[in-house]
């Protein structure tokens, strides 16, 4: 085996980082397209085509995107990172934990059966029984995209309310209980409330370190206006966060967490392929550090 590979489509600010953060440990890493690799059986040694390897395999690689295309084109791109994982090429992450984490329903499922609290989440195909389901739900349904990040395409729905039509959510409505945020003091409390969540960055089974977002709006992605500020990454919040990265099997994820009326901590997504520049303007840590010790194998991922 030769080498390390980032799959990257660009090379931004978090591919610059990690290539400074490897180059620092005696590593120069290639960067690849996935669009660019694909299957070359009975052409190579192992099968696999990968610009500048030959018949040669790297000895990791780390996906910071996989891009997006047709069913197809993902497919196969996946499939190029199930062989390299065949093949014995350490992936972070692999495609086994990429798909979990694309798919949120199966991302929540796997939370639910590892024993950890998430909202009341469901999915269904069939618009009837989903408009039922938000008109007999506690309070207000948040309709996600199966398929999604970065805050894109939450919609906030109460009981009664309007569903968009099929074809506008690929077919498939992915449903979860809002979660309202814990009380607030103060005459003008309703008007000023301060909606909050939390990203924990997980490397190798431990949480490096996370986040407050706080938005006055729902929607508290960085992204989608919300500022970040620093919590220490400890207690129950780093132990969910380790946790649910486990369940997805993910060597590194960006786990966001929320706490309901009551206060108590819940886990709402984990991220396969996570950006940090927004943790990195709130703690003034690049993750970039632990996400190559634990490629080149300075530290045991989970």
């Amino acid at each position: 085996m030769a080498g390390y590979v980032i799959f990257a489509e660009r090379v931004d600010w978090h591919t610059r980082s990690l290539v400074a953060a490897l180059k620092a440990r005696g590593v120069k890493p290639r960067i690849v397209s996935l669009r660019a690799c694909g299957f070359a059986v009975g052409e190579t040694a192992h099968g696999l085509l990968l610009p500048g390897f030959g018949d040669d395999l790297p000895e990791a690689c780390f996906v910071r995107s996989v891009p997006a295309g047709t069913l197809e084109q993902v497919t196969h791109r996946l499939g190029v990172l199930h062989a390299l994982a065949a093949l014995g090429v350490r992936v972070m992450n692999d495609a086994r934990a990429i798909e979990r984490c694309v798919d949120k329903s199966a991302t929540t499922f796997l939370l639910a059966h590892a024993g950890l609290p998430t909202p009341r989440t469901l999915v269904m195909e069939d618009a009837a029984t989903a408009r039922m389901l938000v008109d007999s739900a506690p309070g207000d349904s948040v309709l996600k995209p199966l398929f999604g990040a970065q805050g894109r395409g939450l919609e906030r729905i109460p009981p009664k309310g309007a569903l968009p039509e099929p074809e506008q959510v690929g077919g498939v409505y992915y449903l979860q209980d809002f979660v309202s945020a814990p009380a607030q003091g103060g005459p003008d409390a309703v008007h000023d409330t301060i909606h909050e969540d939390f990203r924990v960055f997980v490397v190798g089974a431990r949480a490096e370190a996370a986040m407050a977002r706080r938005a006055k709006g729902w929607i508290t992605n960085i992204h989608q206006g919300a500022t970040g500020a620093e919590v220490a990454a400890e207690g129950l919040l780093a132990d969910y966060a380790v946790r649910a990265a486990a369940a997805v099997g993910a060597s590194y994820a960006g786990v966001d967490l929320i706490r309901d009326a009551e206060g108590r901590l819940k886990v709402l997504e984990v991220n396969s392929m996570p950006a940090w520049h927004g943790l990195f303007d709130a703690t003034g840590r690049n993750m970039a550090e632990p996400l190559a010790a634990c490629l080149i194998g300075e530290r045991v991922s989970a």
